[in-house]
């Protein structure tokens, strides 16, 4: 609001401006000014969920991260935020058919029916307290949808009556997956494994940490199991820079599975890398910890910059390149190239519960298309002789086993180069008679699942 003395803004041309506000300067009734809410939990989780949801399909983390009250929280409230968004996105589909026999018509505005899903998740699925899962749901409807808290109210207490009764009536895992990422799950792996992968898609993923000295040590120090080879994982929750190692370097995040693809290409000491697609990291970090001269492209400076950073905790050592792997060339072929190629992330879903509200169909076919760009750049910057190992953390057929297919076709100068069994020794994978392996979530559910992996192994001939 301007003050007396100010000068009045110069007009612009464009549509009139709205009549001045009356308030008592003016002999007009006291504005009400609109105050944001108050800083909570609730409050944030109701925001993120809406820009998740809303016609931007904003990324679960960018949105959460992005989030101006995210500061103002206490660890443990953002905690509970993140966790009340997580479960509300895994559980889209029950939640709604909890709240279906008690409402009349849809809720409008869509934020309304966001409220509705946060209360019902605090009383189907997180344990909250009726009395106190109720009321803090009312008030973030008292937040602009006054006359909404009625219905709100009696929806929660009928849902918290009836949700005992109700909840195993309801198919959990088939209700909260989309009609066509389950048709294509059950053609591709089978009905009882895609229900298997649906299901673990319903629980909270624990933390992987790749270690860089002594794994059982390490697992002692973490409190962690040691999980497999220089992977320990840890339990749910905590925050990963408060852990003893972290400001040292000692350790990074990466999904147990998201390690296999670096490992296939064998002894990378002293030899020269490309890993191209390569942020997040850790990959770049895996390879350079192996002693291998790794240059690492990506598209993305932002993405990049966070490998750098985590390259300088780590005390690790790469060459960063920003550009379109597409495009871009070296000034001589590499002897190994990995690619972890941009994809739908549908093996990913247990961490990324956001994925299945923002992929379509016409997704895949877009990234496959990617895909089939950066193969052949890949096959363009590798040696003679050279290994390229082509990987993607999807569960779609479309981005994997039909890649290297047509990629064969159209380059008669690379072969497979089967995956061993004994590879992977340890770890639960499904292999092609092709030697092409998969990961999938439902790997190793008792433990808390992996990340979906499609890995290809290609040589090109001398």
């Amino acid at each position: 609001m301007r003050g007396r003395n100010e000068e009045p803004p110069r007009r612009r041309k464009g549509p009139p401006e709205p009549p001045p506000r009356r308030g008592p300067a003016h002999g007009g009734p006291p504005v009400l000014e609109a105050k944001r809410p108050p800083a909570s939990a609730r409050m944030l989780a109701l925001d993120v969920l809406e820009a998740v949801l809303g016609p931007r399909r904003q990324p679960l983390e960018e949105a959460f991260a992005s989030h101006p009250d995210l500061a103002r929280l206490a660890l443990r409230d953002r905690q509970l935020a993140r966790l009340l968004v997580a479960t509300a996105l895994r559980r889209t589909g029950e939640l709604d058919a909890l709240a279906a026999p008690f409402l009349r018509f849809t809720p409008e505005p869509p934020r309304l029916r966001h409220i509705l899903r946060l209360g019902i998740a605090q009383l189907a699925f997180l344990g909250t307290p009726p009395h106190a899962a109720v009321h803090t749901t009312v008030e973030l409807a008292r937040h602009g949808h006054e006359k909404a808290v009625p219905m709100i109210n009696a929806i929660l207490r009928r849902v918290a009556s009836h949700a005992a009764e109700r909840l195993p009536q309801l198919d959990g895992p088939r209700l909260d997956t989309p009609d066509w990422l389950w048709r294509s799950w059950v053609a591709a792996f089978g009905e009882p494994c895609a229900r298997a992968i649906a299901e673990i898609h319903l629980r909270e993923p624990p933390l992987d940490l790749v270690v860089r000295d002594e794994p059982s040590a390490a697992a002692t120090r973490l409190e962690a199991e040691l999980l497999w080879r220089d992977v320990v994982r840890r339990p749910v929750g905590g925050a990963i820079e408060t852990l003893p190692g972290y400001a040292e370097g000692a350790f990074w995040v990466q999904d147990v599975a998201a390690t296999v693809p670096a490992r296939l290409l064998g002894e990378v000491r002293d030899r020269p890398v490309l890993d191209l697609c390569a942020a997040p990291g850790g990959k770049t970090l895996q390879l350079a910890a192996a002693g291998a001269r790794v240059t690492a492209v990506d598209i993305s400076g932002d993405r990049l910059s966070r490998v750098r950073d985590n390259l300088a905790r780590t005390r690790l050592s790469a060459e960063l390149v920003e550009a379109d792997a597409t495009q871009w060339r070296p000034q001589a072929p590499f002897p190994l190239v990995l690619l972890d190629a941009p994809c739908s992330a549908t093996g990913t879903i247990r961490r990324h519960p956001d994925i299945p509200h923002h992929k379509r169909p016409a997704d895949i076919e877009r990234m496959a298309a990617l895909q089939d760009r950066l193969l052949d750049a890949a096959v363009a910057m590798l040696a003679p002789g050279g290994l390229l190992v082509y990987a993607v953390c999807s569960l779609q057929p479309e981005e994997g086993e039909e890649r290297i297919r047509a990629l064969l076709e159209r380059t008669p100068a690379l072969l497979r180069d089967p995956i061993g069994t004994d590879e992977l020794a340890g770890l639960p994978v499904l292999r092609s008679q092709a030697g092409e392996i998969r990961t999938l979530p439902c790997h190793w559910a008792e433990r808390g699942g992996m990340d979906g992996f499609f890995i290809a192994r290609l040589r090109r001939a001398p």
